[in-house]
């Protein structure tokens, strides 16, 4: 780490004379003097002495009788009270930036410093993120407010859902933050919409803005009451300013310039940590502050259909490693399928217990037929059957195509999925999780595919959604696409959703270990919600289970 230590020293000096000797004393008015500006490069040492190639600056000003600070770089002036400043200089290679440091005393008198920096920065936003980002130049992002868990607070280095704070639903309606839009533009300018609702061009646009109670102090006054730490429909009126990509320790980050915010305005130096990301959505947390916690946010494309899904998988698989088409008469083939036996839902609150009886699942004419039944079982008002191939398959990246027809009566909860085979050894979610189908008969041909990891797990946050046609009256194959870099999911071989999380560490990619089969049937719960006071059975059947590597 080097610092480089810029120091000023200028006294401007206001002379007052009276004109009468019985006038009162005034207060003698100077402008700040000793104005002193830290500069430090990140990584930067002997070998690197412009930075490790972050291109992050970190600047400090002191002054004696200042009042605040003012940083302005590239015409845009940015007050900042404490002084410190980050800046995230993406330009790549060794460039030469210019900036302006004021230090502002009472009566508006101030002293200023023209800052001259050498930075280098290797660091190039891969085209996927910047495709994401902006596509084709219209795209608008926004707060994701109809998934628990889109607005948080947690510590430093934690995990989404945020540990000590977590938004339900929709919960922040009155505040100002869910009409808020963003544009990221690609000449690098950001625009940021406080008002959506109201877009014709004749009415006044302005609204209003969700934050700390510092916001007062450096965005204006206000007549808002405050409540406990925040004012909610501040009012404020659309602005631009400037967006910039880094990657400092490996880590993407978007960098706001001014201050340009997202959802909810902390103070400071507006860097978002890039936790992951898909085509349409992302999840952020600050990155810049005070080592005690971190705010979380969760960003979703207001216009999906711009950015489509990746038309083809990364990796083709094809060679037929195992399946099962379910050829057999009878009891499903035990090489192949072991079961889960229970009540209860393993914390889902599910109705049906699970039993390895040919009434819930049976293999008949080229099928595979797991049944959920209304029936009064070891305390249970329903059953059903679990399958897996725990301990008997599993396989690390490769693809399996299922051929399925689903139930649809209210209540009925089918799931074709994965976890990982070191559950019982690590537990869930540090196993990872991997929903290729799941299904609700109260949101008949809606298909959803899922993501769980430690980074992801509570809220369902990591998931995508397509409609597909007449799911229960006919087959269809549900995908799994699963790479070392991404995982897609896909519907009769096409994609409608695929992971990749910007970083890949054990909390947010537990996906190169191996991981085993599951097919059931639940009832109720927490997905699959009421069910039907007059169901008596329903089936899910299973023309074919084929894995590829």
């Amino acid at each position: 780490m080097k610092n480089i230590k810029i120091i000023l020293l200028g006294v401007f000096g206001l002379i007052l004379s009276g004109c009468q000797e019985d006038e009162p004393d005034l207060d003698v008015i100077v402008a700040p003097s000793n104005l002193q500006v830290s500069v430090e490069l990140v990584g930067a040492d002997a070998d690197n002495p412009n930075g490790d190639g972050s291109g992050t600056v970190n600047l400090i000003a002191t002054a004696d009788d200042a009042i605040s600070y003012q940083f302005v770089y590239n015409g845009n002036r940015e007050a900042i009270p404490s002084g410190s400043k980050t800046y995230n200089f993406s330009t790549t290679g060794l460039n030469n930036y210019t900036v302006a440091v004021i230090a502002v005393g009472s009566a508006g008198l101030s002293t200023s410093y023209l800052l001259d920096l050498e930075v280098f920065a290797s660091y190039s936003a891969p085209e996927d993120l910047l495709q994401m980002l902006v596509a084709d130049g219209t795209r608008t992002w926004r707060i994701k407010a109809e998934s628990g868990g889109h607005f948080g607070l947690g510590p430093v280095g934690g995990n989404i859902p945020a540990e000590w704070y977590s938004a339900t639903a929709n919960e922040k309606s009155a505040t100002g933050m869910y009409d808020d839009r963003y544009i990221f533009n690609s000449d690098g300018s950001f625009t940021h919409i406080t008002n959506s609702v109201n877009d014709d061009p004749a009415v006044d646009t302005s609204g209003t803005i969700f934050g700390r109670v510092n916001l007062v102090d450096e965005l204006g006054a206000h007549n808002e009451e405050v409540n406990g730490s925040d004012i909610e429909n501040y009012p404020y009126a659309d602005y631009s300013n400037q967006w910039t990509l880094s990657a400092p320790d490996g880590l993407e980050t978007l960098s706001l310039g001014g201050t340009a915010f997202l959802g909810y305005y902390t103070g400071g130096d507006h860097n978002y940590r890039i936790f992951s990301r898909t085509a349409n959505e992302m999840i952020l947390t600050t990155a810049d502050g005070n080592n005690e916690f971190n705010w979380w946010f969760i960003l979703t494309a207001d216009d999906e259909g711009i950015v489509q899904e990746p038309s083809s998988v990364d990796v083709t698989y094809t060679n037929l490693i195992w399946s099962d088409d379910f050829d057999v008469d009878g009891t499903p083939n035990a090489a192949n399928w072991t079961y889960d036996i229970g009540a209860g839902g393993w914390g889902n609150n599910e109705s049906q217990y699970y039993t390895n009886s040919t009434d819930n699942a049976v293999v008949s004419d080229g099928t595979l037929k797991i049944i959920a039944k209304a029936e009064t079982f070891s305390g249970s008002d329903y059953t059903s059957a679990r399958l897996k191939s725990q301990g008997l398959f599993d396989f690390t990246y490769g693809r399996v195509d299922i051929r399925a027809k689903l139930p649809q009566a209210a209540g009925t909860w089918p799931a074709l999925w994965m976890l990982g085979s070191n559950f019982e050894t690590v537990g869930w979610p540090a196993s990872g999780e991997i929903d290729i189908m799941e299904h609700v008969g109260n949101n008949l041909n809606v298909v959803q595919s899922a993501i769980h990891t430690p980074s992801s797990f509570g809220n369902t946050i990591n998931k995508g959604e397509t409609t597909a046609t007449n799911v229960a009256s006919e087959f269809h194959i549900y995908s799994v696409n699963w790479s070392e870099n991404e995982i897609s999911f896909l519907i009769d071989d096409v994609i409608f959703y695929t992971y990749n999380p910007g970083v890949k560490d054990d909390q947010a990619w537990p996906f190169d270990e191996s991981q085993f089969l599951i097919m059931n049937i639940a009832m109720g719960g927490t997905l699959g919600g009421t069910i039907d006071a007059a169901f008596t059975e329903d089936i899910m059947e299973i023309d074919y289970v084929r894995v590829y590597q």
